[in-house]
């Protein structure tokens, strides 16, 4: 997506990222942390719990926590829109009359080398109530997502350590 779409009402201008981090593991391993939902609220400040067979069209149902006020709760459901293996997670809602509010988040990941990949995610507020979903929501949506990108580096290359330690041992 880079320019306005009349179709589906994208707008490069109305969108809220995160920053990107580098996270010195393979790819691979940072996309097993990103589709373990089950695992979230063990890193995810965000996204605290998550639940999704990651089926193309099944939801995603999430539990946000605030990042400014942990004890406020918002439960949310999107649905898979692609899935590439350690390339691209994404999700979105489409417009419906009690929720006129579409969007679509994308999780990216990078290669940079053998061991070593770039994540960043964001959030593409569409349709006619975009502008004012921006305006509103960008800055704490960029907040958390950023958030996220460097827990899930953290969790990431944890696990990798993991991972290398265990094959010294048993090698």
């Amino acid at each position: 997506m880079a320019e306005f779409d009349p179709k589906t009402g994208y707008n490069p201008e109305h969108v809220a990222r995160s920053i990107t981090v580098e996270i010195d593991t393979p790819a691979s391993v940072v996309w097993d942390v990103l589709i373990d939902l089950p695992k979230y609220g063990e890193w995810n400040p965000f996204c605290i719990k998550c639940e999704s067979t990651l089926e193309m069209g099944a939801p995603v149902v999430m539990t946000i926590a605030s990042l400014w006020d942990p004890s406020e709760i918002n439960v949310m459901t999107e649905y898979v829109c692609a899935y590439e293996p350690e390339r691209l997670l994404a999700w979105k809602m489409d417009w419906s009359e009690p929720w006129p509010y579409a969007g679509r988040r994308d999780q990216v990941i990078e290669k940079l080398g053998p061991e070593k990949c770039a994540y960043y995610s964001t959030d593409a507020f569409l349709g006619a109530n975009a502008i004012h979903i921006h305006r509103f929501a960008q800055s704490w949506i960029a907040a958390a997502f950023t958030a996220t990108a460097k827990a899930l580096k953290l969790r990431a290359e944890q696990v990798y350590a993991a991972q290398r330690a265990k094959s010294k041992v048993d090698a």
